[in-house]
């Protein structure tokens, strides 16, 4: 097993490091205080004008696309080898869309990829490629626990040759961005079938007639705009028979293929994410003073950076060694290793965070610093793509497996 750096990324993370630095960086902050000029939901001529630079950048120096491992429309990366960059792209927080590697628009895209009729690759995932549209993914509802997906209640009934959908999603991340042309909609259309065959995933334009948008729904009381995550109504929506995905009742099968490799992307951008807020912690620690010594010899202070900075590192590994299962194995054996770092990373982010803002003092709390967004992120993780309970049940399950065949 073999976990390094290969010869071939990395040059190719080094680039991506230095593109960060010269070029993301200079402009995160920038980007985001612009937020507040008018609308937030609709992006300012300079918001547009620093992705567009980012952007056309990053593609004129082959820095583009990173995320789509062992495909011919992608860089020809395997999973271990992007989760190296992914880890970078967490160090700011616009360097996965320079690079077009931003979720939901990374699973949205795979899943075109891999399950997409020519037309539905034509239509959607080539300016999805060419990072000229954003794109969500609809699938949590407020009236149901979404954690158990058999629990998806929306309907999508065949009528002719449309399907009408009707129901409500919550928290759909990027439906609030005025970019966000397509939607991949989770609906049950098949209820008579097996449990894990009676839905199925459906592209559904944001403008079809019928798709509302309600409001937004903040996180810790922000709104994250302009990326936003949206409440939202489907009312009588009717799209083409051809806008199914792969075919009826196989939701469940395209989401597993879906969130294998995106969640070792989820969790290695959360790694670079509380690398960089170590970084900031042990610069606080050693810069300032109280009581005549240094912050980082104080209450325990030097315990924090150093337990902070082996549990991402055991995190790291964790995750890497998923990527090799899923690249050597297979997503379906990765399934129980996926489960792990799922767990593992957001809660070790969410500490080094933590711990970070407590070194800032109140500081680390306000706009001043990255911290309480990075928290609010990480936060953030341990609910999307199956919270923590689902997946330890997982592990668990896997764990105890061979001892309950012993005791039959």
């Amino acid at each position: 097993m073999n976990l390094g750096m290969s010869d071939r990324v990395r040059p190719l993370v080094e680039e991506v490091r230095e593109f960060i630095e010269s070029e993301v960086k200079p402009v995160d902050r920038e980007f985001f205080d612009e937020v507040d000029k008018g609308d937030r939901w609709k992006l300012t001529p300079r918001q547009y004008e620093i992705l567009d630079s980012l952007k056309l950048k990053a593609r004129e120096r082959g820095l583009w696309n990173f995320w789509l491992t062992d495909s011919d429309r992608g860089y020809g990366l395997n999973t271990v080898e992007y989760a190296y960059i992914a880890e970078e792209t967490g160090l700011a927080h616009l360097a996965a869309e320079a690079f077009n590697c931003s979720a939901p628009d990374t699973g949205n895209m795979e899943v075109l990829e891999r399950y997409g009729s020519e037309e539905q690759k034509a239509r959607w995932l080539q300016p999805l490629l060419n990072g000229e549209i954003r794109s969500a993914f609809a699938m949590t509802e407020p009236g149901v626990a979404s954690s158990d997906a058999t629990n998806i209640s929306t309907t999508a009934v065949l009528e002719g040759d449309e399907w009408v959908i009707n129901g409500e999603k919550s928290y759909i991340s990027g439906a609030g961005d005025e970019r966000c042309r397509i939607l991949i909609v989770m609906v049950r259309s098949d209820p008579d079938n097996a449990r894990h065959q009676q839905h199925s995933q459906i592209l559904v334009p944001m403008d079809t007639p019928g798709v509302e948008v309600t409001r937004g729904l903040n996180v810790f009381s922000m709104d994250d705009a302009p990326h936003g995550h949206m409440q939202m109504t489907f009312t009588d929506v009717r799209v083409p028979r051809d806008n199914i995905i792969l075919g009826r009742g196989r939701g469940f099968e395209i989401s597993q293929g879906r969130l294998g490799p995106g969640r070792v992307h989820h969790c290695m951008r959360a790694i670079g994410m509380a690398e960089k807020a170590l970084e900031l912690m042990c610069k606080r620690a050693v810069s300032r003073t109280a009581f005549g010594k240094p912050l980082a010899k104080l209450g325990g202070n030097y315990d924090v950076i150093a337990n902070a900075r082996m549990n991402i590192d055991m995190a790291r590994l964790l995750t890497l060694q998923t990527a090799w299962v899923i690249d050597t194995q297979g997503v379906e054996e990765a399934h129980w290793w996926i489960s792990k770092i799922k767990t593992v990373v957001p809660n070790v982010a969410l500490k080094v965070i933590d711990d970070a803002i407590q070194m800032h003092g109140a500081f680390g709390l306000s706009q001043d610093f990255p911290l309480a967004a990075m928290y609010m992120n990480a936060r953030t993780l341990r609910l999307a793509d199956g919270p923590d309970e689902v997946h330890r049940m997982v592990v668990a399950r896997r764990e105890l497996k061979p001892y309950i065949r012993k005791s039959k």
